[in-house]
């Protein structure tokens, strides 16, 4: 993968300022595109992984960049040209289009054949650290997926060279056969009944299901008694606890309640999927990537977990790291030399490098392994010692010990929620099934909002395992975590760890229908998904 750094790479996907059309246009492959928009290809590469060839997906500009570099206040123009033999579809995570350019089989628009072109038109309003991927079957575990970097104009004069890393958790085994293993089958057959499961087709009717009843209720205070907890309340949110000690030690599981290794009494799993490799811009830690810094000068870590089923701790090893956005979204920073990162979510990091020559590795530390990847900054004269990709530390569980630290620089106004939702994370780790409230989507009615409501959502987990929470289409701030009130982050993806709860509010203000799933990989494809739709 190219070094993605603003001497570097200077494409931009520019264009006149101009109203979103109504949706994208299908056209036979070929067709002529917009003139100033910039074409992405879907289509297969090959990467050597620890000294074997890999056939895997990517989504590449016809020059062989990976991925686009985009500017805030340009609108969004991509023709996305499908060069595999089979369908696919991009969803561009972190960007706020109209509901019809969100790239989600069943709720957005159809999946693209192959060989054929959508082309997407609307404003991108906020600059931030974004990714796109597949939302058809097990395609993003082959890594169709790559950065996508909206810059803010108003940083152009910043002295800062800029690093994107990309992760990947990388298997030689076909995804399918990965599932197949989990749900107890010899093959992919095993999957049979679970309706809609391949490509998210069967989200297509679930616009006609009604309210989730029971499941909505006016206020959040009802939501906490529901969960057992103290009423959250509204209005302005009480300060955060204070941060827990970082996960360290040689046990895998979380402490809570004093049961080591275990959830309020349930046994917890960390990992359900071992790999072969894990990548950092498509190389292990036996061939990193070197990025070539200048002495004393300033770096911004764009770090991108783009992993099917990994958290990692990333760590900046002997730098001083000063944590400034999440998820694209700005927050006041925070510094360290370590900090958490779940599946689908972005850290912007910036680290100031010492005055003489050097190296310094950019780890990703996989949650509950030693297995590690990741990159190194040198200078030109640094001398890069070998980094072995298992370190002497098993790394602990992936809390919410940072979550509870972050504030976003721009919140949202302090408001009472007109709507709250109850969402409990459900599943069974033994039989391989994970739902919302007890439902798959092919089943799950639609969560419900209307046009200009301050919405809360309730989450709490009741299995064992953590799952990152992504929803389509908005950023949300975190408002709760437990049952206490914080005024934390602006995301768009959060984990929820097990046992535990995390609220977030937004404001409902794009309309249409969007996807709400857990982001680990293969617990969307069984069923953990819903959506939330707009009443009309």
């Amino acid at each position: 993968m190219s070094n993605f750094t603003r001497r570097h790479f200077l494409v931009t996907a520019a264009g006149a300022t101009g109203a979103a059309i109504a949706g994208p246009a299908l056209f036979p492959f070929g067709a002529r595109a917009a003139a100033d928009a910039v074409t992405l290809d879907v289509a297969t590469r090959t990467i050597e992984v620890n000294g074997r060839a890999a056939t895997v997906f990517g989504v590449m500009q016809p020059n062989g960049k990976h991925g686009l570099v985009a500017r805030a206040g340009d609108n969004f123009r991509v023709a996305l040209n499908n060069r595999l033999k089979e369908e696919t579809l991009v969803h561009w995570h972190g960007l706020l289009p109209p509901t019809n350019q969100d790239g989600v089989p069943g709720l957005s628009q159809p999946a693209l054949k192959a060989g054929g072109r959508y082309d997407y038109d609307f404003p991108l309003a906020l600059p931030g650290t974004n990714w796109m991927h597949s939302h058809v079957g097990l395609q993003e575990q082959k890594m169709l997926a790559a950065p996508l970097i909206v810059r803010d104009p108003a940083e152009d004069r910043l002295d800062e060279q800029e690093v994107v890393i990309m992760l990947h958790d990388f298997t030689f085994k076909e995804p399918e056969e990965i599932l197949a293993g989990l749900l107890g089958s010899t093959s992919a057959a095993g999957m049979s009944g679970m309706a809609g499961m391949s490509g998210m087709s069967g989200m297509g009717n679930m616009g006609s299901m009604g309210n989730m009843q029971g499941m909505n209720m006016d206020n959040a205070g009802a939501a906490a008694a529901k969960m057992g907890h103290a009423a959250m309340g509204h209005g302005a949110p009480a300060a955060a606890p204070p941060p827990a000690a970082a996960p360290s030690g040689d046990h895998a599981g979380m402490a809570m309640g004093g049961s080591g290794g275990q959830a309020g009494g349930m046994e917890m799993d960390l990992n359900d999927v071992e790999f072969d490799a894990y990548l950092a811009n498509d190389r292990t830690l036996g061939d990193p990537e070197v990025v070539r810094v200048e002495r004393g000068g300033k770096v911004r870590l764009r770090i991108i977990n783009g992993s099917a089923s990994t958290n990692y701790f990333i760590d900046v090893g002997q730098l001083n790291g000063q944590l400034t956005a999440v998820d694209g979204m700005p927050i006041v920073p925070v510094t360290g030399r370590r900090f958490e990162l779940a599946i689908a979510q972005r850290l912007d990091v910036r680290v100031q490098l010492p005055a003489g020559e050097g190296a310094y590795p950019v780890l990703a530390l996989r949650e509950g392994d030693t297995a590690r990847s990741g990159i190194v900054l040198a200078t030109a004269g640094g001398k890069v010692a070998r980094i072995a990709d298992k370190g002497s530390e098993k790394m602990g569980a992936v809390r919410l010990d940072l979550e509870v630290r972050l504030r976003a620089a721009k919140p949202l106004a302090v408001k009472k929620a007109d709507r709250t939702h109850l969402l409990n994370l459900t599943g069974d780790m033994a039989k391989y099934v994970w739902t919302l409230n007890g439902m798959r989507f092919s089943d799950a009615p639609p969560l419900m909002v209307r046009k200009g409501e301050r919405v809360e959502i309730v989450m709490q987990n009741q299995t064992g395992m953590a799952h990152p929470m992504h929803m389509h289409g908005h950023h949300f701030q975190i408002v709760a975590i437990d049952g206490k009130r914080i005024a934390g982050a602006l995301r768009d993806t959060v984990m929820v760890p097990p046992q535990r709860s995390v609220t977030f509010a937004f404001d409902a203000d794009n309309p249409g229908n969007w996807a709400f799933h857990c982001h680990n990989l293969y617990h969307m494809e069984v069923g953990m998904m819903t959506s939330v739709k707009y009443e009309a």
